[in-house]
């Protein structure tokens, strides 16, 4: 049964007229997301410093911004998670997501680098898994300037920012120097060929539709072969082994919420440490909805302490 909350939700944009997503051209949308925070997010948290930062990519400079949690002291080195927003390859930004990076930031007491990475239209796959990748070393090569611990480094995502955090922890691996401890993968895309059963079942009536997902996909990708590309479709990978730590997210009534438990199944069966959970009873997008959904703070709360986990520094071998 959908969570009366999300319901709530549903038709408030019913009453509103709200237009569906994939009705608006890209411009008009990332307007409106950006605007809707200001009904469905808590107010931002306080934190210990927030700093407006740009790394060097493949395509040009790539905006940043690094969150200091509460209480943290600037000599402090900081484990730290590099967040990739969600929005389809197409919508969000460092604002859109500020609330949820503040409180991963406090609750999980580690530093927050956001990345505002490129997107479609205007910039086609590769162009956001690049810049995401470039931000991702960049991050560790300046992690001393940061007050960071370039050892206790993680990656997460919501969405497509769950998609490029998986092809993220897939380079890593693959070209090495970029050690990975953790990686938060919320209601992640893993097939960009939108097939499985949820697409279907999911597809109508849950604000993410079949419809909004072909708009996101068409906007991000420019040629079909494109999906069958690991970068784009971390599911495809021929092998997943040696993969960081992950904790993967569904929701029940998420197009999403098959490829997400695929994916979660491939990592453990190639031998990953994997932890996967199914808000049943949600819909795509309802962890940035903390003001509306009591479940995105429980959400939110249980992220942030599977990284205070991950971070916690090993024990020394016993004798």
């Amino acid at each position: 049964m959908l969570h009366p909350q999300a319901q709530a939700f549903i038709d408030l944009l019913i009453a509103r007229n709200i237009a569906p997503t994939h009705t608006l051209a890209p411009e008009e949308a990332r307007r409106i997301y950006r605007e809707r925070r200001g009904v469905t997010q808590p107010a931002p948290g306080e934190v210990a410093e927030v700093r407006e930062l740009k790394a060097e990519g493949p395509h040009g400079p790539i905006p940043l911004r690094l969150y200091r949690p509460l209480g943290a002291q600037p000599a402090d080195l900081l484990p730290v998670l590099v967040y990739y927003h969600g929005g389809g390859w197409t919508i969000g930004d460092l604002d859109t997501h500020d609330t949820l990076c503040r409180e991963l930031a406090n609750l999980a007491a580690c530093a927050v680098v956001a990345v505002d990475y490129r997107m479609g239209p205007e910039h086609r796959f590769p162009a956001a898994f690049d810049d995401s990748l470039a931000a991702t070393r960049w991050v560790r090569r300046e992690a001393a300037s940061l007050g960071v611990d370039a050892e206790r480094l993680a990656v997460g995502g919501d969405s497509a920012g769950g998609n490029l955090a998986a092809a993220v922890s897939l380079a890593a691996r693959e070209e090495g120097g970029l050690p990975i401890v953790f990686q938060l993968l919320i209601y992640p895309a893993t097939d960009m060929r939108r097939k499985h059963p949820s697409h279907t079942t999911n597809g109508q009536g849950y604000v993410l539709t079949s419809d909004t997902m072909r708009y996101f996909h068409d906007h991000y990708i420019s040629d079909p072969v494109h999906d069958l590309d690991w970068r784009a479709s971390p599911l495809l990978a021929r092998d997943l082994a040696g993969l960081p730590p992950a904790l993967v997210l569904t929701a029940g009534y998420d197009p999403l919420r098959d490829e997400g438990l695929d994916y979660a199944r491939a990592l453990t069966e190639a031998g990953n440490r994997t932890t996967y959970v199914c808000f049943e009873r949600q819909i795509h997008g309802f962890i940035t909805m903390g003001r509306l959904i009591d479940e995105a703070n429980a959400a939110v709360s249980m992220c942030a302490a599977e990284l205070r986990r991950a971070f916690k520094p090993s024990s020394p071998a016993s004798a």
